[in-house]
């Protein structure tokens, strides 16, 4: 499959069309890249397609996967749909994102803070955006931050942790095509996730310990605080923070740099963009009640979530039982993966799919709340991703701060035009060169 194995499947599906189905070693695998396809898998087949099969590589025994991981739960039973709802109702509810506002404006005010200081001097996008997002998240979290901005590119930090995490669930693993071998590790991979995962989980471990001991402290209630009243246990809330901070972070990071990486290219954008956020904004700070009058900035990011989709695959589903999807018949136990990044530069159901046109999604229902299937950055029906409706607060927040306080270049005088736009395959989708950037304050 090569490299970009995204790229291969939307290759080869222009040739056998949009349902492909692969052998790996003894494993099934379908994969659906097309609007129709997907459709059928996340509709109207998704409660028998809405199972799991985890990865050998998961830093848990197969046998207690269901009772620790909301992400890689066999099928969507009781505890998946208790770990949703507490989520949900803690983290992801209407209620509880606005009262998450305050922190996240103050983690955006300390980036802008720390670009002032920079200011002339060539910063790593994502690497402060990473910083920025994992922090608003660990302060939400556990009340604290993880991370410092000055020390955003220190290799082996937290966001080396994460990125390392998610490049080892993308590497191909024997133990996934031949399950029987999977006790041999063959390759070493799951020794290699546990130790990371140790690693990521030690950052909370004393937070942990800590509020075990002083019982809970009703006036500064974060979300470890509602785990530990619900009698979660260590293992169950390692695994939970780990998934969350995984999925939270490299997402919206990504989301963010591809976004930018976009509207440097294209400075047309750029401009409008700019103009939306002075006209609305003015010189103030950028705060979240502010989004719903972006409608181009908005724009803008649906344009980069279509063609640069934070995982280019959704996470793959498991047939609980065989059935018939565009008339060809799916085995119980296949693998199904929707491919976001062919639906999303799909030329019948795109005009220019390879452009960049925020314009497009202006005085446009077109939404990534899973009810679009042409458009699904962020999944559809059961297993949507839970975190959608912070991503979408966190996302326009950092991105218009970023805009709205600072032009930005390229190093050495470098043509925009000329950028490399290329990608590095992973369970998210990356770009192969990160972006680097000089900030001059406006």
């Amino acid at each position: 499959m090569g490299k970009m194995p995204h790229q291969t499947i939307t290759e080869l599906s222009k040739i056998y069309g949009p349902l492909i189905t692969l052998r790996l070693g003894t494993q099934w695998l379908v994969v659906g890249s097309s609007k129709e396809a997907a459709e059928e898998i996340l509709k109207i087949h998704d409660r028998n397609l809405s199972g799991r099969s985890a990865p050998h590589v998961i830093p848990a025994k197969r046998s207690e996967i269901n009772d620790l991981s909301m992400g890689w739960s066999f099928d969507c039973g009781n505890r998946w749909k208790y770990l949703r709802t507490v989520c949900r109702s803690e983290l992801f509810s209407g209620k509880t994102i606005e009262s998450q506002a305050r922190t996240r404006e103050e983690k955006v005010r300390e980036l802008i803070q720390y670009i002032s200081k920079t200011e002339g001097k060539t910063v790593n996008v994502g690497e402060i955006v990473f910083t920025t997002v994992y922090n608003a998240l660990s302060n939400i979290m556990v009340s604290r931050d993880f991370i410092s901005l000055e020390e955003e590119s220190a290799e082996g930090g937290m966001k080396g942790l994460v990125r390392a995490l998610m490049e080892l669930s993308a590497t191909p693993n024997i133990s996934d095509f031949y399950p029987v071998l999977a006790g041999l590790d063959l390759q070493g991979l799951h020794k290699k996730s546990m130790g990371l995962s140790s690693k990521l989980s030690d950052a909370w471990k004393p937070i942990i310990e800590e509020r075990r001991e002083r019982g809970s402290a009703p006036e500064t209630q974060d979300f470890l605080d509602v785990l530990l009243n619900n009698s979660f246990t260590d293992a169950q809330i390692n695994q939970l923070l780990r998934e969350l901070f995984a999925a939270g972070t490299d997402t919206s990071t990504s989301t963010i740099e591809w976004t930018m990486a976009e509207l440097i290219k294209n400075p047309e954008s750029m401009k409008r963009a700019r103009e939306e956020l002075t006209r609305e904004i003015h010189q103030n700070a950028v705060k979240e009640a502010h989004l719903s009058r972006l409608p181009y900035l908005q724009a803008c990011i649906k344009e980069a979530l279509r063609l640069h989709p934070p995982a280019p695959f959704l996470l793959p589903r498991r047939a609980l039982e065989s059935c018939e999807v565009m008339n060809y018949t799916i085995p119980k136990d296949a693998q199904v993966f929707v491919n976001v990044w062919a639906i999303g530069r799909d030329p019948t159901h795109w005009n220019d799919p390879l452009i960049f046109k925020p314009e497009r999604f202006l005085n446009s229902s077109l939404d990534y709340k899973g009810n679009d299937f042409e458009f699904l950055p962020f999944g559809a029906g059961r297993r949507i991703c839970p975190g959608l409706p912070m991503a979408a607060k966190v996302v326009p927040l950092v991105l218009a701060s970023l805009i709205h306080f600072f032009d930005w270049s390229l190093p050495h005088g470098n043509d925009s035009k000329e950028m490399d736009m290329s990608e590095k395959f992973g369970v998210t989708l990356q770009k192969a060169e990160p972006l680097t950037l000089i900030p001059k304050l406006r």
